[in-house]
């Protein structure tokens, strides 16, 4: 009797149109075996590499490819599918339809699943080492990192067009070994509450100037994400951000650090989890100008006060059932700093990143971190995507405190 992570999963495999799709067919066997219900959706390109007699006959499904049966007329319901699954996969993933799923645009079933997915969607990129690397590709797999989906890495070698590089779909069994550990791991955080402050604040000079920072809140949002994909409860108390909310993630917008303290505050009794990621802005100003301040009048004296510092505060409530996790980005000096507000602050373990660090912090879609926990041992970290950070944030959660 199987009893895997998968066993009655219901997993959309979607296949386009390259080379890859040979491997297609051993995936959807190990997922098969494994006691998944699959459902393939494959593009008219994909139907040139691999026959739908072939994959039907291994899932038990017709093989879905137009939007209706042509000498029947059945409708296929491309909503139905994104309500059913428990996941989508997209192996393998080509230029074309990566560009398609990060544009909607939806001229084929395999695209118009996926944006009705409401499940995760895994994406195994195959493309010859040129379209990999065109800057078109790159946004476009940021841009779908960025909203939630898990980009499964391509890997370096031997390419259709005999070149050697980065292109090479990922292998069937690391691939389906990435879905097992996703199910496995879906519901370590379940019944926990999470809060996570993310974001920059916003302290008002006028009615139309403001002392910030550069925070964006991804790091933020893909650590909420991450909690909500293991079963957490999670809120997020953000500052102005134009990010897209993760599935099954509760946003408090708020624009200040008074703002944010106050609703971290009222939430804190009732968490579990509390992860301090947000740029809290360390000063307001106090003497806020209800009217615009004219340029040619005179040059403003800014009076600035400090804002509650939101980690030292929850630090001096938390209880020992409770754990608090706090952010420090440094210029300089960065393990001395971090280490004096793990216990300043009595937080269980921080994150530390650096503006030192090429492509990472404000803005980037990736980083770079450090995590200490309160005995000073330090965790380092390589460079790779927020999505993939904030799955390192959260292991080191599950790992060593739950």
């Amino acid at each position: 009797m199987m009893t895997g992570s998968l066993k009655d999963k219901h997993i959309v495999l979607g296949i386009s149109g390259g080379i890859a799709a040979y491997k297609s067919v051993s995936l959807l066997r190990l997922l098969v075996k494994a006691g998944a219900q699959v459902q393939v959706v494959i593009t008219p390109n994909g139907k040139e590499f691999i026959t739908p007699v072939t994959l039907s006959s291994l899932s038990g499904h017709p093989v879905i490819c137009d939007f209706f049966t042509a000498n029947t007329g059945q409708w296929h319901s491309h909503v139905d599918l994104g309500l059913w699954a428990d996941a989508m996969v997209v192996a393998p993933a080509t230029a074309s339809t990566i560009a398609k799923m990060a544009n909607g645009v939806a001229d084929n079933m395999l695209v118009t699943t996926y944006l009705s997915a409401k499940a995760p969607v895994f994406i195994a990129p195959a493309m010859d080492l040129d379209m990999m690397s065109h800057p078109t590709t790159t946004r476009n797999l940021d841009f779908l990192r960025s909203i939630g989906n898990i980009i499964i890495e391509p890997k370096t070698g031997e390419l259709a067009s005999h070149l050697v590089g980065k292109g090479r779909m990922e292998e069937p069994e690391a691939i389906f070994a990435i879905l097992e550990q996703y199910f496995n791991a879906k519901s370590e955080l379940k019944g926990k509450k999470v809060l996570i402050t993310a974001g920059p604040t916003v302290e008002k000079i006028d009615p139309v100037r403001y002392i910030s920072n550069f925070s964006t809140g991804k790091m933020g949002f893909a650590i909420a994400a991450e909690c909500a994909a293991r079963g957490a409860d999670v809120t997020v108390v953000s500052g102005p951000v134009s990010i897209p909310v993760p599935a099954k993630v509760n946003v408090i917008k708020v624009e200040s650090g008074r703002e944010m303290h106050r609703v971290a505050m009222s939430h804190f009794a009732n968490t579990d989890i509390a992860i301090m990621c947000a740029a809290v802005a360390d000063y307001y100003v106090e003497n806020y100008s209800d009217s615009k301040i004219k340029r040619e009048e005179y040059t403003p004296q800014l009076i600035l006060k400090k804002n509650p510092d939101i980690a030292a505060e929850l630090g001096n409530i938390k209880t020992d059932k409770q754990l608090l996790i706090g952010f420090a980005l440094e210029t300089d000096n960065e393990i001395l700093n971090a280490k004096q507000k793990i216990q300043r602050k009595n937080l269980d373990f921080i994150v530390v990143n650096s503006t030192n660090n090429p492509h990472s912090c404000f803005g980037s879609d990736y980083n770079t971190i450090q995590i200490i926990n309160k005995r000073g041992d330090i965790t380092p970290f390589e460079n790779k995507p927020k999505s993939e950070v904030a799955v390192d944030i959260v292991n080191f959660i599950t790992e060593q405190y739950l």
